[in-house]
C-alpha cells in the first residue's frame, strides 16, 4: 500500500509538470494574435492568460471524465507504471517542440504516451478503440471545423465592416481583441488543464478510489497550468503569432473568437480538442478569407507533419519508458 500512494503521488506530480509545461507552451494559443498586433502588452496578455487560464480550468470537469474513462477499457488495466511512463512521454515531447518552436498538440502527446504505454503492458485489449476513435475524431475534425469557420467569420467582417478605412477598423478591432483573447485564455483552461486532472483521477480510480475529479485536484491542475501560462512560451508565440499569417487587429479578433467558440463548445461537449491546431485552423481560415496565397503554406505544412506525427512519437516515448521503468524496478 505505501509503494502504491508513493507511485500515485508520483503521477500526481508528473501530471502537474505536464500542465505546467503545457500552460506555458500553449501560452500561445491565448496570446499569440493580441500580442502580434499589438492590441496588448505581452506582460499584461500572460498575467491575464494565467488567470483565465485558471478560473477556464476550474469551469467544468466532462472533458477530464472523457480522457479518464474512453482511453482504456477499465481502470483494473492500468497501472501506476503505464501512466508515469504516458506522462513522462508527453512531458518530452513538448519540451523538444517547445525547443525547437513547434506548435504541437499537448493533447495529442498525452493521449499517444498512454496508448504506447498501455500497448506494451497489457496490449490492445486494455484499449478502448471506439473511444480512443472519438477522442482521435475530435482532435481531426477541431483544426478542420477552425479553418473552414475562421474563413466565414472573416467573410463576414469584411462584408460588415468592408466599407470603412482600415486604420479606423483596427483602430477598434485592436480594443476588442482584449475581449476576445481573454475568451481564447478562459476556453483554453476549461479544455486543455482538464486533460491531466483525467490522468490523475484514472490514478485514483486505479488505486482503488470512487471516479470522480476531486476538488483539490481541480485546484492543483488550475494552478500548475496558470503558473506555466505565467512564464509564457515566446517561441511559440512568434510561430503562431507572425509566421502563419500576418494578422492586423481585425483579423486577430476573428481568429480568437472562432478558436474560443470552437473550443468551448467542444468542452461543452466532453471533447478534448488540441487547442494548438483550433488556434492554428483559425489563423489559416483567416487569412484564407483574405488571399489564399496570403497564408505562409510552407510553415502550416511543417506545423501539421509536426501533428501527425505526436501520437506515434510519444506512443513510441511511452513505450520506451514503460520498459525502462519495468527493467529498472523489477
Amino acid at each position: 500500500m505505501p509503494e502504491m500512494h508513493y507511485l500515485i503521488f508520483t503521477i500526481i506530480a508528473l501530471a502537474l509538470l505536464f500542465d505546467f509545461i503545457n500552460g506555458f507552451h500553449d501560452t500561445a494559443n491565448a496570446i499569440a494574435t493580441s500580442v502580434s498586433t499589438r492590441a496588448i502588452h505581452p506582460s499584461h496578455a500572460i498575467i491575464m492568460a494565467a488567470c483565465l487560464n485558471f478560473l477556464g480550468a476550474i469551469y467544468s470537469t466532462g472533458v477530464a471524465k472523457t480522457i479518464g474513462a474512453d482511453i482504456v477499457k477499465d481502470a483494473s488495466f492500468v497501472d501506476e507504471r503505464i501512466l508515469i511512463a504516458a506522462l513522462a512521454g508527453a512531458v518530452i515531447w513538448n519540451l523538444v517542440t517547445w525547443w525547437f518552436a513547434v506548435p504541437s498538440s499537448s493533447s495529442h502527446a498525452l493521449i499517444g504516451g498512454v496508448i504506447g504505454s498501455m500497448l506494451v503492458s497489457v496490449g490492445s485489449a486494455g484499449l478502448d478503440f471506439y473511444g480512443i476513435g472519438k477522442i482521435v475524431v475530435s482532435l481531426i475534425a477541431s483544426p478542420v471545423i477552425a479553418i473552414v469557420s475562421g474563413c466565414i467569420v472573416m467573410l463576414l467582417l469584411f462584408r460588415i465592416f468592408g466599407r470603412f478605412s482600415p486604420s479606423a477598423i483596427n483602430s477598434k478591432f485592436k480594443k476588442m481583441q482584449i475581449l476576445t483573447a481573454a475568451m481564447m485564455a478562459f476556453s483554453h483552461g476549461s479544455n486543455d488543464a482538464q486533460k491531466s486532472m483525467g490522468i490523475i483521477t484514472l490514478a485514483l480510480l486505479s488505486g482503488g478510489f470512487i471516479f470522480e475529479v476531486p476538488t483539490f485536484v481541480k485546484l492543483l491542475a488550475a494552478t500548475a497550468m496558470a503558473c506555466g501560462t505565467a512564464l509564457g512560451g515566446w517561441r511559440i508565440i512568434k510561430t503562431v503569432g507572425g509566421k502563419i499569417f500576418k494578422l492586423e487587429p481585425i483579423s486577430g479578433f476573428a481568429a480568437d473568437l472562432n478558436s474560443s467558440t470552437v473550443i468551448f463548445t467542444a468542452t461543452l461537449l466532453h471533447l478534448p480538442v488540441s487547442t494548438t491546431h483550433v488556434v492554428s485552423g483559425s489563423i489559416m481560415g483567416v487569412g484564407t478569407a483574405k488571399r489564399v496565397n496570403a497564408v505562409h503554406w510552407g510553415v502550416a505544412q511543417q506545423m501539421v507533419l509536426a501533428w501527425v506525427m505526436t501520437i506515434p512519437c510519444t506512443a513510441i516515448i511511452g513505450a520506451i519508458i514503460y520498459k525502462l521503468i519495468c527493467l529498472i524496478f523489477a
